[in-house]
C-alpha cells in the first residue's frame, strides 16, 4: 500500500485484481492503460497509474480461478480493531485475519449479501 496517497477512515482505499497469469496481466494493464507496477516478489504487483510518479491505488493477485471472486475492494482504517467490531456487530462475518502484511494489518469479512471486502491499517 503506498505511502504517497492520503488515507481516509472507511473510505475504499485499493482494489486487487485477480490474474491468473501475474505476468500477462501486468502486460496487458501497461499497453491498454498505461499502468505501472510495484513488484512484491513473484506473487504480488501493486498497480499505480500511467503518471509519473503515481500512487500505488491496487495490486495483482494470483488467482487461478477468478470467476470465483473477482476484484477485492479494501477500506482504510485508523483503527483496525474497532472497524472488526463495527463488522461484526453490524452483521457482518470475520472472514480472515486480522492478520498482518508488509506495511500494515488487514482483515476479510463478508457483509449480508455475501460479498468479500478487505480492511486495512498502517503498521
Amino acid at each position: 500500500m503506498s505511502e504517497t496517497t492520503s488515507h481516509r477512515h472507511h473510505a475504499i482505499d485499493y482494489i486487487e485484481i485477480p490474474a491468473t497469469d501475474l505476468e500477462a496481466a501486468k502486460r496487458f494493464y501497461a499497453d491498454a492503460f498505461g499502468w505501472q507496477f510495484n513488484d512484491y516478489g513473484p506473487g504480488y504487483a501493486g498497480i499505480r497509474g500511467a503518471g509519473e510518479g503515481s500512487a500505488e491505488v491496487g495490486g495483482l493477485r494470483p488467482e487461478t480461478d477468478v470467476r470465483a471472486g473477482g476484484p477485492l475492494v479494501l477500506l482504510y482504517s485508523t483503527d483496525l480493531d474497532a472497524s472488526v467490531e463495527a463488522v461484526r456487530k453490524a452483521g457482518g462475518t470475520v472472514v480472515a485475519g486480522p492478520y498482518e502484511f508488509p506495511g500494515g494489518r488487514r482483515f476479510h469479512f463478508t457483509d449480508p449479501s455475501g460479498n468479500e471486502l478487505g480492511v486495512w491499517a498502517e503498521a
